[in-house]
């Protein structure tokens, strides 16, 4: 095929071959990514003669010179796995059946091994990690551990009898079949299945030595002495039942090998761990090799032009590298002093504010919302999206636009259905380094965004990230020239609200910056920030001695003290979200990025944190539907599966709607058993509820007007108070009374506590939200 060659099993050919292999190599087919490092593992469905067929695709890279030179010399990763593959099954070893190897024409191009996807298998590293711990039969109830590792012995000796050489024979690359584990127990003349996988550096057809017997029965991470005992003695036997050794059939030294190479490979991972970590806490590498899919930068591009579109993340992508990037601000290092001036000279009004603004935090009511979500049109499937905004239940919606598109048709339909539903709209305009280049250009696209979307929402944010040189802007006044043509045009159009300056993370040196510069030429109407603070973690987790909450009062005091911030200190946080493990899809990297259920977490926590303070109008999280970090996962457009936090959030929005937060608790907001905060919150008395010493927080809401709950609630029992608990770790609190209800993170109800009154004040808070319902 053009730019590809390869072979394929006939039984399993594609009915449209050309069509299987663009998917097969595009990740952004991908129905799941099943391992994100060195190399790329995705999932993805094919339509063989068969019906459809899902399968595992493992992308290779040969970006770097020694990766070229081996595949020139002894082919490809993905050949070598596609060889080892059909030996092993000429054999009888299991191994998930190949589908297709495809090799780029491109030197430094892509390799890709195919092969059958095995839905219920378990990788024996979790049953491994269990047994070391004496957890196996608590966590695996269904499966014989003795029974497992005699078999294991087996498979491996028949494995080197047949001439096969692993030599990555650890305990994630052998696939335990589940189906296998609850047929029922079985002698040892019926061993488990286990397929191995990662071939790529096996050696077929050798007679092995000893030592190379030893040192892939080390790699497995069987630790306890009577496991490795069991393991050995199967693997030595050589009957192939699993039977105990008889006595003198394991080689002399055998034992001596296994233990020198199995201390020496434990030893080999602690260190490496240890390089690791350390490499990442210096950032040392002043190279990064992106992944396959980001297309090049042109060949004749300046160093700050380097920027490309990376359309898995949504995002741009700098190819600049760490000494591109340092010779371009030493050579705007004039323009750097001279914003460091401005915020030294704004730093002590900022400073007196924050102070104050801390000893105000709680001190009165607040009433409750403001979380709203972030858009973009999903062609694939738009009625979809508006289903789903629908069900969420956010009414402030936030639509990115790209002003270097021509054509805005999708996002201006999408508009107008949402503004006809009555939600309320808001826009954000982020900027690429070619109409920071190209002053008209910019201009041009802000008055056809101006006509065609002002009347659906009248609020622009002006930029986005200025302070990330992947989305063009490398020093302020480039961003100043952009918001002054903002001003100028975007104002035009009636009522219309600017927003900015739009800085990303915690780096609100460069808002104190922009809000302070003197003959500005602009002005906004409310202080914009992408919040990120996923990078710490927990949003309580902190960042220069300040967590989230801190954050947000710092954010307000440059709003407030800014001279070109005219909206009375208006704060709105436009993007938040927490990166999933899910390969090139994440906007950030494998060491930030999060589980499922940690993100539902997060979220909640972070609007609960964030709006509570009072001090900010409105938080979207970027964005409903989106591979890597969306709400709902769009990879199957007709069935799109709603992730945890779209189940957090819709809760969020339902259980608080109408409500007024009066009281916090836990924290820094509260000392422990209920003593008053700084301020006396709200007059209402503080022992009646209490958390313990730990960091528990209560968030006390109740109805801001008198009567029934709406018709939507997700409850009919009569509720004075609705407390929002939760823990970063597990600790118990105590409510004012017992509640009538109980409700997860997701919306689920629990089992009241049981007890006496004073006990069924008692609850235990964990590290996902719940929300108990008082009685009047």
């Amino acid at each position: 095929m053009p730019g590809f060659s390869g072979e394929l099993t006939a039984a399993l050919r594609p009915v449209e071959l050309g069509c299987a292999v663009e998917r097969m190599i595009d990740p952004g087919a991908a129905l799941k990514t099943l391992h994100w490092g060195r190399n790329y593992l995705y999932l993805t469905r094919i339509a063989t003669l068969a019906g459809p067929l899902e399968v595992v695709v493992k992308q290779f890279r040969h970006r770097g010179l020694r990766e070229r030179l081996r595949r020139r010399l002894r082919g490809s990763k993905a050949a070598s796995s596609w060889r080892v593959a059909q030996a092993l099954l000429a054999a009888g070893i299991p191994t998930p059946e190949p589908v297709m190897l495809l090799e780029s024409a491109e030197e430094a191009g892509p390799a890709f091994y195919v092969c059958r996807y095995l839905g219920d298998v378990l990788e024996a590293r979790y049953l491994l990690r269990a047994a070391n711990a004496g957890r196996a039969a608590e966590l695996f109830p269904e499966i014989d551990l003795e029974r497992f590792l005699r078999g294991l012995g087996c498979q491996v000796r028949r494995l080197h009898d047949a001439g096969f050489w692993h030599r990555d024979l650890s305990m994630g690359n052998l696939l335990l079949s589940r189906r296998g584990c609850l047929a029922g127990p079985a002698g040892p003349e019926q061993p488990y299945t286990t397929y191995l996988v990662d071939l790529n550096r096996a050696r077929v057809g050798r007679r092995l030595t000893l030592s190379e017997r030893a040192r892939d029965l080390s790699r497995l991470a069987i630790l306890e002495p009577e496991h490795q005992a069991l393991f050995l003695g199967s693997y030595w036997a050589g009957d192939g039942t699993g039977a105990t050794a008889a006595p003198g059939a394991e080689p002399r030294f055998a034992r001596g090998f296994y233990l020198a190479y199995h201390h020496a490979f434990l030893w080999k991972n602690r260190w490496k761990e240890r390089l690791r970590g350390g490499r990442r806490r210096s950032g040392s590498s002043l190279t990064r090799a992106p992944h396959a899919h980001i297309p090049a930068a042109p060949p004749d591009a300046a160093m700050r032009d380097k920027i490309v579109w990376d359309r898995l993340s949504d995002q741009p992508h700098q190819h600049a590298g760490r000494l591109d990037k340092l010779r371009v601000r030493l050579a705007d290092a004039r323009v750097h002093a001279a914003v460091a001036g401005t915020v030294a000279r704004a730093l002590p009004r900022i400073c007196r504010r924050y102070r104050e603004l801390r000893r105000e935090l709680h001190a009165v009511p607040v009433d409750w919302g403001g979380a709203g979500v972030c858009l973009r049109p999903w062609p694939e499937a738009p009625e979809a999206l508006l289903a789903l905004v629908e069900e969420l239940g956010a009414r402030h919606l936030l639509i990115r636009l790209h002003p270097w598109q021509e054509e805005h048709g999708a996002e201006e339909e999408l508009a107008r259905e949402l503004h006809r539903r009555g939600y309320e709209l808001s826009f954000a305009l982020p900027q690429s380094r070619e109409l920071v280049r190209d002053p008209a250009r910019w201009r041009a696209s802000l008055e056809a965004i101006g006509e065609r979307f002002a009347r659906f929402g009248p609020r622009f944010q002006v930029g986005q990230a200025i302070n990330r040189s992947k989305w063009g802007v490398w020093h302020l006044r480039e961003y100043v020239e952009l918001a002054r043509a903002a001003e100028e045009v975007l104002r035009r159009q009636p009522g219309v609200e600017l927003l900015g300056p739009a800085v990303i993370d915690f780096e609100f040196h460069v808002t104190a910056a922009v809000l302070n510069l003197r003959r500005a030429g602009f002005s906004f109407d409310a202080v914009s920030a992408l919040l990120y603070v996923d990078r710490r973690g927990a949003p309580e987790n902190r960042q220069a001695g300040l967590d989230t909450v801190d954050k947000v009062l710092l954010l307000k005091a440059i709003a407030e003290t800014g001279r070109n911030s005219n909206g009375g200190g208006r704060c709105w946080i436009t993007e938040v979200n927490w990166p999933l493990r899910e390969g090139p899809h994440s906007p950030a990297g494998r060491a930030v990025a999060v589980d499922e259920q940690r993100q539902a977490d997060y979220l909640a926590r972070y609007y609960l944190l964030t709006l509570g303070t009072g001090l900010v109008e409105r938080v979207f999280w970027w964005q409903l539907a989106a591979r890597g970090y969306g709400l709902v996962d769009p990879a199957d457009p007709a069935a799109p599966r709603q992730r945890p936090s779209f189940l957090a959030l819709r809760t969020l929005l339902a259980q608080l709607a109408g409500t007024r937060l009066e009281q916090v608790l836990g924290g820094r907001a509260g000392a422990p058993g209920g003593a008053p905060a700084a301020g006396a919150p709200f007059g209402t008395r503080h022992a009646d509820a209490s958390v313990g010493a730990g960091p528990g927080r209560l968030f006390r809401f109740r109805p801001r007007l008198p009567g029934p709950r709406p018709a939507d609630s997700p409850v009919s029992e009569p509720v004075s108070e609705i407390i929002v608990g939760w823990s970063p770790v597990p600790s118990r609190a105590t409510l004012p009374r017992p509640p009538v209800a109980i409700y997860g993170r997701d919306g689920e109800r629990l089992e009241l506590p049981g007890g006496g009154a004073q006990a069924g004040r008692e609850v235990e808070l964990t590290p996902s939200p719940r929300y108990f319902h008082l009685a009047p």
